[in-house]
């Protein structure tokens, strides 16, 4: 065989895994990373971020996967300005069941020097809830908070340069959320969702009340 006439042709670049291929928990948390990062960014908002995230964990394929972030940038794609001195968040804490504060004919309260974990859950039933963020250490940039109020209260304050942002529906009731945007794009993103029948569901900022340094309040905190 003469050959000088058949050529060794290349190898053929390799394919991307088919669409129709089962999703895994991996890729599922993957996709959900991206749509958390979205949100924060202000791409999409907290009912939407809802809305897909519920559908990650439904998808059984990769193909079912990719039209949920097809309108998003890829991570690292992001056109969000960086900041010259990022926040020192520190590591987040170990992934687990989100804090929850319950008041049933009752009060609860969570202000102070506290570490606020990823998700927090509220509940109020002819009670009263308070979470006062204006003194906390975030451990993340993301912060969701599930608010719901049945002939109850929820009271939640931030700090004046974070950014605040909320969704829900107050039932013969109140649900408000004053919106803010941090003039940092590195800046804490706290986001509010819920609904409230007959009560009362409030997040705002406390004037006066500023995160001026995190890296040195983290590291008080750590004793470092």
């Amino acid at each position: 065989m003469d050959l000088e006439k058949h050529p060794q042709q290349p190898a053929a670049p390799a394919q991307p895994a088919p669409a129709g291929i089962r999703a895994s928990d991996a890729d599922r948390d993957r996709f959900a990373d991206i749509l958390r990062d979205a949100m924060a960014e202000g791409r999409l908002t907290a009912e939407e971020h809802a809305e897909r995230v519920d559908a990650v964990y439904r998808a059984r394929t990769v193909g079912e996967l990719e039209p949920l972030v097809g309108d998003l940038p890829a991570p690292g794609g992001s056109t969000r300005p960086s900041s010259g001195t990022p926040y020192a968040y520190g590591p987040e804490a170990p992934a687990g069941p989100a804090e929850s504060l319950v008041a049933v004919f009752s009060s609860s309260t969570r202000k102070g020097r506290w570490r606020v974990g990823g998700r927090t859950n509220a509940f109020a039933l002819f009670g009263s809830v308070e979470i006062d963020l204006t003194e906390a250490l975030f451990g993340q940039r993301l912060t969701v908070i599930n608010a719901t109020s049945l002939f109850g209260s929820i009271e939640i304050k931030v700090p004046e340069n974070i950014s605040l942002r909320g969704s829900g529906t107050g039932v013969f009731g109140n649900f408000e959320v004053v919106n803010l945007d941090s003039a940092d794009p590195e800046a804490p993103v706290v986001v509010v969702n819920g609904y409230s029948v007959f009560g009362n569901v409030e997040a705002k900022p406390k004037r006066g009340k500023l995160i001026t340094d995190l890296r040195d309040q983290l590291r008080k905190h750590l004793g470092h």
